[in-house]
């Protein structure tokens, strides 16, 4: 249960990280977008005012007054000072009027915001970096984004009013796309980082848990023996028919301690498959836990359904174990005060796939843990240890390439477990 807790702690703090890293991205973006978007309006304004700078009646004014002092140097062999000082102003005029053209107007890298010019009337009389869309929804969809900014032409007796409708530069669209990229690529970095993680965390305790039960088989190997010793000294000492019905169950007991040490020993090896009928090694676990009820204090039924022509490969002493846990979990989920308690078990063949259900009236699974109780430490039992359903579903998926998962359940009225295994062909 600790397990599971920290591992959903992990995923909440990873989580959390990605929305607060989100959340500060987006918020920055949006102010650098502003900046920008502030920026460009003055740029924008900037070039709706040379428009009205070059476009002024004034710089007529000038060349007419460049045409008088020309006609008057053609005519005249010395100038008076005011000729100069109006072919100086002229000149300064026409400079600060080539470098507005130059520098503004016509200047490409400088003004790279889509543009349109319409007049009073609402037809476009000049556009720049448009292209591919109508040209009225463009109007329409620039109006939205901004402010038309206004250009005054002419003077007080002839006036002209036009509008300057502007988008936004590719910087800006690129950097609304920028935060889904970015968040994108952190959140596959997070999530191989989150994967790798469970991986290793997940071999760790694998290796853990097959460590542990072969240390287990070790150490239950030597008092094994002396039992079996001592079972054969009692059974020569007394030859009573008591004694030896005593001796004989406990025999019974030793050699079933011995297959479990034997299970224990096999997790982590490569298991020997058999083909071989399944129902006689269901049968011999419903006639073992049959005779284990008496000691749970429970009165459940034991209903069994078996296709006895039914085979497939498996290694018999780890697929009984495999059943046997999972008979065991269906019994001990049924209260001892619970109407008409039962146990069945099922097994049949459907095409190329073999059966076997195990259904309880226990009080079932909480839906959201469906996916929680086979991972290793994860146990609603005071004393559990959390290793049973994990070692089992490691048994039936790993050992035999089957299938282990929880077909239904229903929190009060009880669980179905499912074993799909693949079928031989000729069976």
């Amino acid at each position: 249960m600790k397990i599971h807790l920290t591992s959903n702690r992990i995923n909440i703090v990873l989580v959390g990280l990605l929305v607060l890293l989100g959340i500060g991205s987006f918020a920055y973006n949006h102010y650098l977008i502003n900046r920008i978007l502030v920026q460009e309006r003055s740029n924008v304004e900037l070039w709706a005012k040379a428009i009205e700078y070059t476009s002024n009646p004034i710089q007529e004014e000038i060349s007419q007054n460049l045409l008088k002092a020309s006609n008057y140097l053609q005519q005249h062999t010395s100038a008076p000072d005011s000729i100069i000082a109006l072919i100086d102003q002229a000149e300064a005029d026409r400079t600060s009027q080539t470098f507005v053209t130059q520098e503004i107007l016509l200047s490409e890298e400088r003004f790279q915001v889509p543009r349109i010019i319409v007049d009073g009337s609402g037809q476009i009389v000049f556009k720049h970096h448009v292209e591919g869309e109508k040209e009225q929804e463009l109007i329409d969809r620039f109006a939205q984004m901004h402010d038309p900014i206004e250009i005054n032409l002419g003077n007080e007796q002839y006036s002209l009013t036009q509008y300057v409708y502007y988008g936004e530069s590719p910087t800006v669209r690129y950097l609304r796309y920028f935060p889904y990229i970015q968040l994108s690529l952190l959140a596959l970095v997070l999530g191989i980082a989150f994967v790798s993680y469970r991986t290793i965390t997940k071999s760790e305790q694998s290796n853990l848990w097959v460590g542990m039960t072969k240390e287990a088989a070790h150490q239950l190997g030597t008092p094994l023996s002396s039992l079996y010793g001592w079972v054969e000294l009692l059974r020569e000492e007394k030859d009573d028919d008591f004694t030896q019905r005593i001796c004989n169950e406990l025999e019974n007991d030793v050699s079933r301690l011995r297959g479990v040490a034997e299970r224990f020993n096999k997790i982590g090896s490569e298991p020997e498959l058999n083909r071989q009928k399944l129902a006689p090694i269901l049968e011999n676990v419903l006639e073992y836990m049959k005779r284990r009820l008496p000691q749970l204090g429970k009165n459940v039924e034991v209903l069994q359904q078996l296709d006895e022509g039914v085979q497939a490969k498996v290694n018999s002493d780890l697929f009984q174990w495999a059943v046997e846990n999972i008979i065991k979990n269906a019994m001990d989920a049924i209260k001892a005060s619970a109407s008409s308690p039962y146990v069945s078990v099922k097994l049949y063949r459907v095409e190329n796939e073999v059966y076997i259900d195990v259904k309880d009236t226990g009080s079932g699974i909480d839906k959201k843990f469906h996916g929680e109780i086979f991972k290793p430490g994860y146990s609603t039992k005071k004393r559990g240890w959390g290793l049973g359903l994990s070692l089992t579903k490691r048994i039936i998926e790993e050992y035999h390439s089957g299938t282990l998962f929880i077909h239904e359940s229903e929190v009060g009225r009880g669980t179905t477990m499912r074993i799909i295994l693949e079928a031989p062909k000729g069976n």
